[in-house]
C-alpha cells in the first residue's frame, strides 16, 4: 500500500459523520443549526486549534477580495472559518475522501457552499492553474508528504506573484526520532517529518520568500497539556479532535507532549510571498 493510501485509511476510518452528530447532540448542539464555532473543536485539527488559526490569519492580512486555497483542508473547518470571518472565497483540497464528503455536507448546512468548495485531490497534483490564487494555506500536512519539493514548488505554481503562503508545521526536532503513535500517525509509515532548517531551504528553492517564521513550541506544549489533564479529569468532551484520532487519543497526546519536550519534534507558523 503506498503512502497515499495508508493515510487516507488513517484519517477516512468511517463513521465520521456519525460520530460529529453524536458530539453534537451530547453537547447540546443540533448538526443542522450547528455554527462555525459550534464545529471548531473537530474540524480545526491542528495544534491549538482556532487559536493557531487566528495567529495564521493575522500574519495573512486576508482581505475579501482574496481567493485563498487551502491545500490539505481536512473537513474544511478552517476554509469555513476564513469564508465566514473575512468574506473570501476559498478551495480546499484534502487526500481523504471521506473528510470532503463529510466537508461538503458541514458546509452546505452551514450556508456557506457559495463561498467554499472542497475538492478529493493530491497536494502533489493540484487541479488548479498556474499563478491562480492570492493565499495558500496549509497547516500540519507536509509531514504526510516525503516529496517536500514537489509539496512546496504546486503550492509556489498556483500562487500569484507576490501570493502568500501561510503555514503552520511540525517539523523534525534533534532530540531522536519521535515516539509513536501520535495524533498524526500510529507509526512511521505515514509520518515523513523533515526539519525547520530543510523545510526553510526547500521553500526558498520553489521561488517563495520567507518573512516569517514563528516557533511555537511552547505554546504547543501547555495545549497537549491541557488536552491531557482534561481527558484524565473528566474524560474526553462531547465534541473534540479526539473523535477524530481514535481510543488511543489520549497516549497520541502523551506521546506528541513528551515529543515536544524533548525536542524529537518542533512546531512552527510563518508566512512566505512568491517572488
Amino acid at each position: 500500500m503506498n503512502m497515499d493510501a495508508l493515510v487516507e485509511k488513517y484519517y477516512g476510518f468511517g463513521g465520521i459523520m456519525q460520530k460529529i452528530e453524536a458530539g453534537l447532540n451530547l453537547a447540546g448542539e443540533d448538526v443542522s443549526s450547528a455554527t462555525v464555532d459550534d464545529l471548531a473543536p473537530i474540524d480545526e485539527f491542528h495544534t491549538r486549534g482556532r487559536e493557531s488559526t487566528l495567529e495564521v490569519a493575522e500574519l495573512a492580512s486576508l482581505k475579501a477580495s482574496d481567493l485563498v486555497l487551502d491545500v490539505g483542508c481536512g473537513l474544511g473547518g478552517t476554509a469555513r472559518y476564513l469564508a465566514e470571518r473575512y468574506k473570501c472565497n476559498v478551495a480546499g483540497i484534502d487526500l481523504t475522501e471521506e473528510y470532503i464528503s463529510v466537508g461538503k455536507e458541514l458546509t452546505e448546512r452551514i450556508g456557506l457552499s457559495d463561498r467554499v468548495e472542497l475538492s478529493h485531490g493530491s497536494a502533489l497534483e493540484l487541479p488548479y492553474e498556474d499563478k491562480s490564487f492570492d493565499v495558500v494555506w496549509t497547516e500540519h500536512v507536509q509531514m504526510h508528504i516525503a516529496d517536500k519539493n514537489r509539496f512546496y514548488a504546486e503550492i509556489a505554481r498556483v500562487l500569484k506573484r507576490g501570493g502568500r503562503l501561510l503555514f503552520h508545521d511540525i517539523f523534525r526536532g534533534h532530540g531522536g526520532p519521535p515516539l509513536y503513535p501520535t495524533p498524526w500517525a500510529e507509526d512511521e509509515s505515514i509520518s515523513t517529518l523533515a526539519t525547520e532548517t530543510e523545510a526553510r531551504s526547500i521553500i526558498e528553492r520553489v521561488g517563495l520568500e520567507i518573512d516569517q517564521w514563528l516557533e511555537k513550541v511552547q505554546e504547543s506544549i501547555e495545549f497537549c497539556k491541557m488536552k491531557v489533564a482534561q481527558i484524565e479529569s473528566d474524560g474526553p468532551p462531547p465534541i473534540g479532535t479526539h473523535l477524530l484520532m481514535g481510543d488511543n487519543a489520549k497516549d497520541k497526546l502523551q506521546n506528541y507532549l513528551r515529543n515536544l519536550r524533548e525536542d524529537r519534534v518542533s512546531v512552527a507558523l510563518g508566512m512566505a510571498h512568491k517572488k
